[in-house]
């Protein structure tokens, strides 16, 4: 199972950015996908999951109504778009799976 993160980076207060994970080395559509996040000095917490076929999405309250979870199975590969970031999004963002997890991407939230 491999699990890649890409598209973090820098960008300003209320600007955006799309992460994708591509997965590999398992019946991709038959699983959940989650995204979580660790900033420094804190523990990581759960951004958003989305169901096998993509029907089914949860948020953590503070990212609700600026985040969205999407996945393409076509592709093998889920998505989190991040709008209206602001500066405590700053973290790593990390794509998961049961007991698989990606390596991380950096985004960071600053003027």
């Amino acid at each position: 199972v491999q699990l890649v993160e890409s598209g973090g980076g820098l960008v300003q207060p209320g600007g955006s950015l799309r992460l994708s994970c591509a997965a590999s080395g398992f019946t991709f559509s038959r699983y959940a996908m989650n995204w979580y996040r660790q900033a420094p000095g804190k523990e990581r917490e759960l951004v958003a999951a989305i169901s096998g076929a993509g029907g089914t999405t949860n948020y953590a309250d503070s990212v609700k109504g600026r985040f969205t979870i999407s996945r393409d199975n076509a592709k093998n590969t889920v998505y989190l778009q991040m709008n209206s970031l602001k500066p405590e999004d700053t973290a790593v963002y990390y794509c998961n799976t049961h007991f698989y997890w990606g390596q991380g991407t950096q985004v960071t939230v600053s003027s």
